[in-house]
């Protein structure tokens, strides 16, 4: 399996990481088997949130994967912080702390490799979250920070004081959902893609060594489920088989491809509980699409080039 340098950090990581929240679709033998193909295949990067499945789904985890020391010591584990289902967003100093400490104990684990606010919160005080930060730090319960869903204005309020770094950034991706490149791409013009919705964040993450872990990279973007195999994205399909053919790689490795051909040294979280396509998923690390194989697979998915 490929690695990466997680934010530029020396945190060594693979270029994929395995998403659980759909932990909890499969029984306890279910998943031994399913998270012992990953470690077999060289995926030990694994992103939770306290919010999936309402802790069941870390729970679930720990039970099949037990923390021995010397298997802790081979993985990464990740989870998110700051939603309160139905209700708000919270990123308090308390509530992040209540939060890690719940965290910690459903994974059965005395750190978190890696510690992401969920979403941005509109009352925030980056005073309380660098409060929390530092009190996680010094304690050894979080050794790196990150946060999932921000542009960089909201980056920016979190480092006038946060004084950890900012190691990654999840935000939805995929070829159809790519607004992060077409508002790049159609620079000053009067088209859908050229809306910057997200501040330009592609390029402040680049800027600034913050690796984005792609979320939901086979989903449309728009409601409508995967893209793959779909009957609304004909063309799409069609090239994804005819590049596929070349490299003998399924759809799916070829989707997988395009993400992981960016510059931005993107890691894609593959939410998959299926051990097929898990294994297909890894395997795509070795395949690098050309540059006309890129664009050509941008082109299929809808996009223009101005």
């Amino acid at each position: 399996m490929k690695t990466m340098n997680l934010g530029k950090s020396g945190l060594i990581v693979p270029r994929i990481a395995v998403g659980c929240m759909r932990i909890t679709t499969l029984d306890g033998a279910q998943t031994s088997s399913y998270l012992n193909k990953c470690l077999d295949l060289g995926l030990n990067f694994f992103d939770h949130a306290d919010i999936y499945g309402q802790g069941r789904c870390e729970e679930q985890f720990a039970r099949a994967l037990p923390m021995r020391s010397s298997l802790r010591e081979k993985i990464v584990l990740q989870s998110k912080c700051g939603i309160c289902p139905g209700v708000m967003y919270d990123l308090s100093k308390d509530y992040i702390l209540r939060s890690v400490d719940g965290i910690l104990k459903r994974l059965n684990t005395e750190y978190l490799d890696i510690l992401v606010l969920h979403r941005p919160d509109a009352l925030v005080e980056p005073e309380e979250v660098a409060g929390a930060f530092d009190a996680l730090e010094n304690s050894g319960k979080v050794r790196y920070f990150g946060v999932s869903n921000h542009k960089p204005s909201q980056i920016e309020l979190l480092k006038k004081c946060v004084k950890q770094k900012l190691l990654v950034n999840q935000l939805q991706y995929s070829i159809p959902f790519s607004g992060m490149v077409t508002s790049g791409m159609e620079v000053n013009m009067l088209t859908e893609g050229a809306s910057d919705r997200d501040g330009s964040v592609l390029d402040y993450c680049r800027l600034w060594d913050i690796t984005i872990q792609t979320w939901s990279p086979f989903q449309d973007g728009r409601g409508n489920g995967i893209f793959l195999d779909s009957s609304s994205y004909p063309e799409l399909n069609q090239v994804l088989g005819e590049i596929g053919d070349k490299y003998n790689a399924t759809k799916t490795m070829i989707a997988t491809a395009w993400i992981l051909r960016h510059p931005a040294n993107m890691q894609m979280i593959a939410g998959t509980m299926n051990e097929g396509r898990i294994e297909e998923i890894a395997k795509a690390v070795e395949i690098t699409l050309t540059r006309e194989e890129w664009y050509r697979i941008y082109l299929a998915a809808g996009h223009i080039l101005p």
